[in-house]
């Protein structure tokens, strides 16, 4: 009878390795704040936007001109 040599079983880890978190949301919003304030200094204004405004078009393309040649 021949013998088979006996499979070598590795085992796989069970979790993903641990992925970095990600900085507070405080770190965020204060970098926002900054970024607002610098664009008001520098002459910047904010629209205000009605709820439910879209800058979605529908409809069909425009067609494009043919090339002038």
């Amino acid at each position: 009878m021949s013998t088979k040599p006996a499979a070598k079983i590795v085992a796989k880890p069970k979790t993903a390795p641990a992925k970095r978190k990600a900085d507070a949301a405080v770190a965020t919003s204060e970098s926002i704040n900054d970024q607002i304030s610098a664009f008001l200094a520098s002459g910047g204004e904010i629209q205000s936007i009605p709820n439910g405004t879209s800058g979605q078009t529908y409809g069909k393309p425009a067609s494009k001109a043919p090339a002038k040649t």
